[in-house]
């Protein structure tokens, strides 16, 4: 099985993804939601369907086949077990309805990403299916299809409602990526000797992304970020920080002044030489160049 990166470092594009123009380059603040709340956002989009009664008995809209990774859970006691089970692997749940045609037009993507990113677990719960699931549906707050959650350590890291595969996709490769060329920082102390590695003669330009866990453009920008550190890496080494891992990472964004985010750090010789603030693909290959000292003209 490939990992996560080598998959959808490949196919993000093929999944319906466009590059997103400059004049659109999105930011979401730091710090302004109170830390009781920051993980009960949801991101609110058009498209989804309301959950509504059950069909008839042995009406389906998902059938298993024996090739798929994706794996049905028909309880609350199996759903934490899966989760259990994976502990610090990702993983990525779709509440479904069998009256519900958006959910049967992604779970596809389901089962493609299932099949290719031996990383991640992936599971399915039909709300509709019996009373078990109905109520593991109102324990989670589902409340329309096809909603997707996304766990590592049994806790919730993320979800949507109404995505398409592209976005699906992203969101897999940002949770989900340990085996990108992106080096994954967790604290300060990570980041001071990344720097250090790469200080003095010769040393290669450093780009430091800075995120939240729970950031739509952080996750949107992600890709982009992946398929440079493969095509610059001669000259380029791209690193990741979640600004709200852990208290380390948060003073670290405090010393740095980030208070946007996705924020760019562009490091040389041991020294900050200038940042990025924002999701625009363009502009940010831009100024990765400009930093490398190719002359950039807009």
């Amino acid at each position: 099985m490939a990992s996560t990166a080598a998959f959808l470092s490949t196919t993000y594009t093929g999944l319906g993804a466009t590059p997103t123009p400059a004049s659109k380059s999105k930011k979401a603040r730091l710090f302004l939601a109170p830390a009781g709340r920051r993980g009960a956002v949801r991101a609110a989009v058009s498209g989804t369907e309301q959950a509504g009664p059950a069909p008839a008995s042995g009406e389906k809209a998902k059938k298993k086949g024996s090739d798929e990774r994706v794996v049905q859970v028909h309880s609350a006691e199996e759903f934490d077990g899966a989760l259990r089970a994976a502990k610090n692997r990702l993983v990525v749940v779709e509440f479904a309805a069998s009256h519900s045609v958006n959910s049967s037009r992604i779970y596809p993507c389901m089962v493609e990403l299932s099949r290719t990113c031996g990383d991640v677990d992936f599971l399915l719960v039909m709300g509709d299916e019996s009373e078990a699931t109905r109520e593991l549906c109102r324990r989670e707050g589902i409340t329309a299809v096809p909603h997707f959650s996304f766990y590592k350590g049994a806790e919730k890291v993320h979800e949507e409602e109404g995505i398409g595969p592209d976005q699906l996709a992203g969101d897999v490769l940002y949770y989900g990526d340990h085996h990108s060329a992106v080096v994954q920082l967790h604290s300060r102390g990570d980041v001071e000797a990344l720097i250090s590695e790469h200080r003095g003669e010769g040393g290669k330009l450093v780009v430091l992304d800075v995120g939240l866990k729970r950031c739509g453009p952080c996750v949107k920008v992600y890709p982009t970020v992946v398929k440079l550190s493969r095509t610059m890496a001669d000259t380029t080494v791209f690193a990741r920080m979640n600004g709200d891992e852990n208290d380390s990472c948060m003073e670290f964004l405090r010393d740095m002044d980030v208070v946007e985010v996705p924020t760019f750090l562009f490091i040389k010789d041991g020294d900050i030489v200038g940042r990025y603030v924002g999701s625009g693909r363009g502009e940010l290959v831009g100024e990765i160049l400009r930093y490398n000292g190719v002359r950039v003209t807009y």
